[in-house]
């Protein structure tokens, strides 16, 4: 019966230090809820490479979701895209101008494309991204390579996914803005991994 007890136990012990899932996931915490995102390291292993080292030092904690697109806030002759926006760059964009840009992984590289729930750096130029992202609302295509929202044809860099809390997205989404910004921004407590 000992001998028994014993295997159930290492057997637990085990079980409980295997890695939860294949790829990581992060929690983002925030006032309306938490939002769990799954990224891939195989497809897009720089961009996932920074940006697990950002939420690991901490940089998202007290940061915001800031910014909206939606079809009302956009001009009426550009193409159309539908987003919800977050980082440091309102909170502390101090650290945020001073950090180096990451490589530049395209979709047709990563073939990551921009559908409901994709979430990506924001950037202007390709290799600027750094603390920024969105997520987008619905499927997104015109900011994949080549896609039309963007002048240089190379796209965002796509590399996870909403895989809990959609339903957190869209109500940021729905959230006060004028002209793109929300009011107020909506507060990110902190970017965790699971």
């Amino acid at each position: 019966m000992k001998n028994a007890v014993r295997i159930f136990l290492l057997i637990f012990l085990f079980q409980s230090c295997k890695q939860k899932f294949s790829d990581p996931h992060i929690e983002i915490q925030t006032s309306l809820g938490d939002i769990e995102i799954e990224v891939y390291p195989k497809q897009a292993p720089k961009t996932v490479t920074a940006f697990l080292m950002y939420v690991d030092s901490g940089f998202y904690k007290n940061s915001n979701f800031y910014r909206v697109l939606n079809d009302e806030n956009q001009p009426s002759n550009a193409p159309k895209t539908e987003l919800i926006q977050g980082g440091i760059w309102k909170s502390n964009n101090k650290l945020a101008s001073q950090l180096k840009g990451i490589e530049h992984e395209t979709t047709k590289q990563t073939g990551i494309v921009h559908t409901n729930g994709t979430i990506s750096l924001a950037r202007l130029a390709p290799g600027t991204a750094s603390t920024e992202f969105f997520i987008c609302i619905g499927d997104q295509h015109g900011l994949d390579y080549g896609g039309e929202n963007n002048a240089d044809g190379q796209g965002f860099a796509a590399f996870g996914k909403v895989i809990k809390g959609m339903n957190v997205v869209k109500e940021i989404y729905k959230a006060n803005e004028d002209n793109q910004y929300y009011t107020p921004p909506i507060a990110i407590y902190n970017i965790v991994r699971e």
